[in-house]
């Protein structure tokens, strides 16, 4: 194996919804993983409020990157790029992200790589499990996102194969435990009533999986619904809800679709590897049923640990460090912030320099080399 130092160094900001994230890592190596969460900002609104997010974006980027650097024990010299999410996600919230990496990547000289975050939820896997194996079969479920996903390379080709048509996951994990009265996010603590609780107790709908429906699209909308009356019904009729059934009832519809349908695709694509990222992922009773069920399909999961599946700065740095790697090439200082940025995108290159201004860009690298930032 290369001595470790000839391996990119990669600094990676992360703000695409509530968490600043910001991460380091040597090529498939974390050096650090530092997050600043405002979730308890959000929690009294029961949801995440963009302009509440930006601003507390604003105010923990500088301490956030210092920190990392920090742990990392490199100093910002010492980078080899800087990668950031230029989406998907919050606008407001990706701006800052965007505004704090073009900053310091101008300041240091430092080639810059806006990276798609989705991309990056499957690339983090590689900073537990080692280099990820092409093509592997992603499934992606967070609090705005359930996709499946196919990648024969991760830095340049992303396929769709299936994703939500109405609510995620992780949005339906929130809703139903504000209509139980358990707070915000509901993720966590769902998963945590749902283990003392029968997931046959009550029998809720399974979104289309119909012989007629879409075979990898997911549908979580009638679900909650169902749920939702469900509960009104017992309060109505005066009766107690059995909270850690419904709990557990309600995330066994959830994961029995989400497995089965990726072990489907796996089998349909002839792919052998399984990837699970995202923020539900971390949830206990999805990592179960898709390790029975791949065990049984002879296929190999493989799900990072908790604190890499939510967002988090090291998936950026692990997306930029395998652009930097692989030779991809950097973002221009025009690149903007995407809200809705494709997922078979994995990152937003430069332009041609074929361009009127990519000279300016150049004359503005030479600029920054001479690194104004001491």
């Amino acid at each position: 194996m290369a001595d470790s130092r000839d391996q990119p160094l990669v600094l990676g900001i992360e703000t695409s919804c509530d968490e600043t994230g910001v991460g380091i890592v040597r090529g498939t190596t974390l050096l650090a993983d530092a997050i600043a969460s405002s979730v308890d900002e959000h929690a009294r609104f029961g949801g995440v409020v963009p302009e509440v997010a930006s601003r507390a974006h604003l105010e923990a980027m500088v301490p956030t990157i210092e920190r990392a650097l920090k742990e990392a024990g490199v100093t910002a010299k010492d980078l080899d790029g800087i990668a950031v999410t230029a989406g998907p996600g919050l606008a407001g919230a990706l701006l800052v992200g965007v505004s704090a990496a073009k900053a310091y990547a101008y300041a240091l000289g430092k080639p810059l790589y806006g990276v798609n975050h989705l991309a990056s939820h499957i690339c983090v896997d590689q900073l537990e499990h080692g280099t990820l194996p092409e093509p592997t079969m992603a499934l992606l479920v967070s609090g705005g996102h359930s996709s499946l996903l196919l990648s024969t390379d991760i830095t340049s080709d992303v396929r769709p194969l299936g994703a939500t048509i109405d609510d995620a996951a992780g949005e339906a994990f929130d809703k139903i435990a504000r209509v139980l009265d358990l707070g915000f996010p509901g993720g966590p603590v769902i998963d945590r009533y749902a283990k003392e609780g029968d997931p046959k107790a009550i029998a809720f709908p399974r979104g289309l999986t119909g012989p007629r429906d879409a075979a990898y699209d997911f549908s979580f909308s009638g679900l909650k619904t169902s749920v939702a009356r469900w509960i009104e019904a017992k309060r109505a009729a005066g009766e107690d809800v059995p909270v850690r059934d419904v709990a557990a009832s309600f995330q066994e519809a959830v994961v029995d679709v989400l497995t089965r349908k990726a072990v489907r695709a796996c089998k349909d694509e002839g792919v052998d590897h399984l990837m699970i990222g995202g923020g539900v992922a971390a949830n206990t009773r999805l990592r179960a049923l898709a390790q029975e069920r791949c065990e049984a399909a002879g296929i190999r999961l493989r799900v990072p640990r908790p604190k890499l599946c939510t967002d988090n700065g090291a998936m950026v740095a692990a997306l930029g460090a395998e652009m930097v790697a692989r030779n991809r090439s950097a973002s221009d200082w025009d690149l903007s912030a995407d809200s809705s940025l494709p997922v078979t995108e994995p990152h937003v290159p430069g332009h041609s320099h074929s361009h009127a201004h990519s000279h300016d860009h150049d004359h503005v690298h030479e600029v920054s080399k001479e690194n104004l930032y001491s």
